[in-house]
């Protein structure tokens, strides 16, 4: 089960370092757009983080639910507008900033709001 549990954050990691990595290879002036990156890395993070909470409630960890749940809301948030604008020409440079902002706070909260326990 801990095999597993690494395999998923390792695919949630990746998937963060994709989304934010589809995000800041538009910074500077210039039209921005959903692009692959952001498309496929917003759905893996999703999607393997649905999975780790899932091993994580599985095993002998019980995850905290309220970070869980604030994540969760985050990151359904930033799944939704991506998908909502992948096929767009073009985003607002606002919806940009806000992307990438709610995805930086995304990963913030798995760093720093944790258990002492959590990496031990």
């Amino acid at each position: 089960m801990e095999t597993l549990r690494l395999i998923l954050l390792f695919v949630h990691i990746l998937g963060f370092a994709a989304l934010i990595g589809g995000l800041i290879a538009q910074a500077g002036p210039g039209e921005k757009k959903v692009n692959a990156a952001m498309r496929d890395g917003a759905g893996t993070a999703f999607l393997a983080g649905l999975a780790l909470v899932g091993v994580l409630s599985a095993g002998d960890q019980e995850p905290d639910n309220t970070k869980v749940g604030v994540k969760l809301l985050i990151g359904l948030v930033v799944l939704v507008l991506v998908m909502v604008n992948v096929r767009k020409p073009s985003i607002p440079q606002g919806l940009w900033a806000g992307l990438l902002a709610l995805s930086v706070l995304n990963v913030a909260i798995a760093v720093f709001w944790s258990p002492a326990h959590a990496w031990a």
